[in-house]
Formats: structure tokens, sequence, C-alpha cells
């Protein structure tokens, strides 16, 4: 048997709170380990209320808490979470003490965490059409639900019905595993923490409850409440995306390199396989596909790599495990017709010593082949102009990165080397990495899609400086006189 608990938020409840704990069914009373009401520092006799009640319920396990001071709607709930959690509880329900959600289904909501089939349940008012509606809620309240669920949706790539009901429960182990305990004390908790749940992999079913509205007060701003969620979403779809530098969101890593560099691989390998079967020196072999595309056209790579992976060996010629930022190890040899150093420059605090090693290793006539973001892209430069100048978890801020360059800074770098540009491409937006975070495709994203893809392909062709994501160059030794 799982232990339950319920966790009753209450402020200002002293006209409805004796009535929330008389609904909740009899039948289910013996099955409940704990209910805490927590009076969030009422104005009126709520936690009075309270106690009067304890002391007359002979059957409720009942605790009462009044606040020292108002927590907020969040607040209250982070601490009903910590009493859950530090109880030893299997499974916490959240019970609103004004009576708009109704105690009697208190069974269809624990049901699927006490089977294991879910972290979390949320009842919803919009599983059956119609259904809000009917119960009372105000056109307004339900358009800007609908509205708010579906941006809240195409935002985290989930499909709940529902983002904004507060008849919830939990597996108080999956709250042991999200950090609620950053989110805000307000009302937009509720949306963290689905973004919460969603991160961490946890599975969130909803059932269907009515919809009752009462003579109860509301104390949520609309305009503001619907700001802060908007601002929760979308910065947490900027964070699966590696924009930003909140930690709302681990970004999305799947496919990192082919989001990232796939289309100035491309450009690689369509420079390479024009050639002859040559010696390559690859500086940052990664999954080694790159490295095995090269060796179709007959061409010989060595890898460098700072860890092994599996399969990486059977890819590449030689792989040396070593990491090129910190030099180009002796063991990799010379004589190398091409020395690839894709993205790695900018990982290293003095790229000319880098660049210098390269070409130490080259044979009469090799080149190296090189990418690095471009920092005259429109991204870092709007960030700039707006005195926002920060890193981001991905892309041409990247956190990581210890140097950025735009084209001509590269090619003085290069030029101070005895290294001149045989040729350069610019490359636009990896527009796949829109993709990151799961969101849901559709007609929709897809037109989105064709539609930022179109204006970087023009803009790509009219003011390259501007657009280009990454700058692709293949460097050649200067010929002396």
């Amino acid at each position: 048997m799982k232990r339950i608990g319920i966790l009753v938020v209450a402020y200002n409840a002293a006209s409805t709170l004796a009535q929330v704990l008389d609904r909740i069914p009899r039948d289910f009373v013996p099955r409940i380990d704990e209910v805490l009401v927590g009076d969030d520092h009422s104005q009126d006799s709520t936690y009075l209320v309270g106690l009067g009640y304890q002391q007359q319920s002979g059957d409720l396990p009942l605790t009462v808490v009044r606040h020292p001071r108002n927590l907020g709607y969040g607040g209250n709930q982070k601490a009903g979470y910590r009493w859950a959690i530090e109880n030893g509880l299997d499974i916490v329900v959240l019970l609103h003490g004004d009576g708009q959600y109704a105690p009697e289904i208190l069974p269809d909501i624990v049901e699927p965490l006490e089977l294991d089939k879910c972290d979390a349940v949320f009842g919803s008012r919009m599983m059956e059409p119609g259904a809000a509606r009917r119960g009372g809620m105000p056109l307004y309240k339900y358009v800007g639900n609908r509205i708010l669920t579906r941006f809240e949706n195409s935002m985290v790539g989930t499909d709940l019905s529902e983002w904004h009901s507060g008849y919830r429960a939990y597996s108080v182990d999956a709250l042991r595993d999200i950090p609620f305990e950053r989110n805000s004390n307000d009302f937009d908790f509720d949306t963290q923490i689905i973004v919460q749940l969603h991160d961490a992999g946890k599975c969130i079913l909803e059932v269907p409850i009515s919809t009752f509205y009462g003579d109860e007060i509301s104390y949520v701003n609309g305009l503001r409440y619907a700001k802060d969620i908007v601002q929760h979403v979308a910065g947490y779809r900027a964070q699966k995306m590696g924009f930003g530098t909140g930690s709302a969101a681990q970004p999305d890593d799947a496919g990192e390199g082919g989001l990232a560099g796939e289309r100035a691989r491309s450009r690689v390998r369509n420079w390479l396989s024009e050639r002859t079967p040559i010696r390559v020196l690859d500086l940052a072999v990664g999954d080694g596909a790159l490295a095995e595309a090269l060796r179709v056209h007959g061409h010989r790579v060595v890898g460098v790599t700072p860890r092994e992976r599996a399969g990486l060996r059977e890819r590449v010629e030689r792989l040396v495990v070593a990491d090129a930022t910190a030099g180009i190890p002796d063991e990799v040899g010379d004589g190398f017709d091409v020395v690839l150093a894709d993205d790695t420059l900018v990982y290293v605090a003095e790229p000319e010593r880098l660049l210098e090693q390269a070409t130490a290793v080259l044979a009469p006539g090799g080149s190296i082949v090189t990418r690095v973001p471009n920092f005259a892209h429109w991204y870092p430069r709007l960030r700039v102009s707006l005195g926002r100048f920060d890193y981001d978890q991905r892309g041409i801020l990247d956190r990581r990165h210890l140097r950025f360059f735009t084209r001509r800074g590269f090619e003085r770098l290069a030029g101070s080397k005895g290294l001149r540009v045989r040729r350069c491409e610019a490359v636009g937006v990896p527009l796949a990495v829109m993709e990151r975070g799961g969101v849901r495709s559709g007609a929709g994203s897809a037109r989105i899609r064709r539609l930022v893809e179109r204006v970087d392909r023009v803009g790509m062709a009219l003011w390259p400086a501007l657009f280009a994501y990454e700058l692709v160059f293949e460097l050649e030794a200067m010929p002396t006189v």
C-alpha cells in the first residue's frame, strides 16, 4: 500500500475549509496517512476553523499549520512537498481549501500513481468538450486557458489538455528528483513544475474533473500570470536550444554535432571528395562520422579525440587519444595533406599556437581546414547592442568558447602565422536546432521553419557577414619569396 498524503493549501478559506474536508469520501479516508492544512497566514479565521475541525474529526489524520508569514501559492506548495518528503509519503495530492476542486474524486486522482502508471496525475477541466463552460468557467478564462495551454504544449513538447488546473497528485519520488524549491512562490509555480517534470522525463497522466466556480475570491493577476508563464516556457525552449544561461533545462545534446556543424561538415566533405586519396589528420574526430565518409573516398584519416567512443577505431585508420586543444600530440606524426581543425580553435586560449603546430605537420602543399562561429552574425550583434552580452549554453556564444572570430579577424590571425585563405564559405543557421527539446512537429511548425529558412537564405545572399552562422576556411602556407 502506498502512503498517501493530502496537502490542502488554504488562504482566507474560513467559509469553505470545513466543507472541503467533509467532502473527502469516507471510504477513502482509511487509505490516507496524513492530511496537512497549510494556512498561508490568512487574514480570516482559516487556522481556527482548521483547529476546530481537527478536534471534532476523529477519523481524519489531520494536521493544521499556520505559516508565520504569507509564503504565496507556490511557497505554500513547497512547504507541503517538503513535509511529504520528510514524512516518507509515497503520494501527495494538492487540494485547494476554497472548494474549487472536488474532493469526491480523490480515489480517481491517486489510482494511476498507486498502480505505478505515472509520476504525476493532473485533473483536467478540458478533457470533456464543453464541460468547463457548463461548470461556470468564464469565457475569458476559458479562451485564455486554451490559448496558453496550446502555446505551452508547443514550446515544451507536451500534449496536455490543460496546464492550469490546480488539482494534482505527485509521486513523492518524482518530487525528490526535480528542483521544485527553485520555483516561483507565486501562481506560476504550477507551470514551472510541469516543465521540470517533463525535462526530467517524468510521465504525466490526466483525468477528467468537473468544473466549479462559486463565490471564491481569485488572487491571480491574469495579465501578470500570463506574462510569467510565457516567459517560463519560452525560456525553457530557448535553453533546450542552447540559448541563455538559466537552469530551467539542460540543452538537448542529442545530435549536437549534426545540429551545430553538419552543414559545415558537408562543405568539407565536398571539398575533400574532389581530391585524390590523401592523408588527413582530424583533430576533433568526434564520433568518426566525417572520418568514415572521407575513408569512402580513399582518404586515410588519423583521428584525435580526448575520449574514445565505442566503434570509433573502426572508423579511422589510426586513433590517438589526446586533447588537441592542449596541443597536437607528437605521436600523430607528420606529412599530412590536410589537417582538420573542425570547431577547435575557439576552445583554445592561443589558437595561433595550434595553427603553428598544424602547419608543422603538413606535407608540402598541404592545407588546414577549420570552421569558426561568426561573431559578426546578427544574433551576437543584437545582444551586444542591447547591452545584454552573455554566454549561452550552445551556439556562437557557447560558454565554453575562449575566442571569438569575425571573418576579417580570423584572416588576420591566419596571416600572422604565414597562412592565407585558399577558400572560405559562409554557412547559415543550422535550422534543425529549432527542433531541440522534442517540440511537436506539425503543419504550423513546418511552415515556420520554411519561412525562417527562406529568410536565412535571402540574408546569406544579400549580407553574408551578418547572416553567416559559421565560416569554413581552407588555409595554405604563403609562398616564400
